[in-house]
């Protein structure tokens, strides 16, 4: 046997079977409470997110998983140079360490 559990509109607990408060808009929309503390909240309009006991706020402030999820750690991309195919290493080095000057007389002669 399964129990049908709803939540409580405000704070985001469970409610059990013959629990609760239900409120009933006039527009037909239909809202359901652990407790009083939770309906004179909502209908003080008050931000379930700014406070501390709700379900809301400790998401918004991510407590109670971090022994649940561990931080993955980002590996940072190493830097490496390789050889072109015709040109080594230690030829691509000197040609990018010579002066403008001998580049551009290079340049000019082909």
């Amino acid at each position: 046997m399964s129990l049908k559990l709803d939540l409580c509109n405000f704070s985001g607990y469970k409610i059990y079977p013959s629990r609760g408060i239900r409120l009933a808009r006039t527009d037909g929309k239909i809202y359901n409470f652990v407790s009083k503390k939770c309906r004179n909240s909502y209908l003080m309009k008050k931000n379930p997110r700014k406070i501390s006991w709700t379900v809301l706020y400790r998401r918004k402030m991510k407590k109670g998983t971090e022994a649940d999820v561990a931080k993955k750690r980002t590996r940072k991309a190493v830097k490496f140079q390789r050889s072109i195919q015709g040109a080594t290493l230690e030829h691509i080095l000197a040609k990018r360490n010579q002066k403008p000057e001998v580049r551009n007389a290079q340049r000019e002669q082909l």
